[in-house]
């Protein structure tokens, strides 16, 4: 079994910044992408940007040129630096660890962007 712990969500402006971080703890050997999703009210929830053990990232279009994913192996750790935020990013943001092609999802952190 993961379990994943986020932290970092809250209130900011639109255009501000915000740094979620994820902890991943318990049977962690061979996760391979660990990334973040969202889930706005009323919505469907949504790929935010993902990050494999050796680096490689993937952004959904939305996000591009706003967020940084990055991830801390030693850590057990993935972050997502989010900058120049838009009210439309406001949602519940979920850490996601895939493990044998089994997903493990965090409790979610709460990002609101006030326009």
């Amino acid at each position: 079994q993961v379990q994943l712990v986020e932290s970092g969500g809250g209130l900011v402006q639109a255009g501000g910044s915000l740094r979620l971080s994820c902890t991943a703890s318990g049977i962690i050997s061979s996760i391979n992408v660990m990334g973040w999703y969202r889930q706005a009210s009323g919505k469907q929830r949504e790929l935010v940007a993902v990050i494999s053990s050796g680096g490689s990232s993937n952004y959904a279009d939305s996000v591009k040129g706003r967020f940084t994913i990055s991830r801390d192996n030693a850590k057990n750790t993935v972050y997502l630096r989010m900058n120049s935020l838009k009210a439309e990013d406001t949602g519940v943001y979920y850490c996601n660890a895939n493990q044998r092609f089994v997903n493990y999802w965090g409790k979610g952190t709460l990002v609101t962007v006030s326009s």
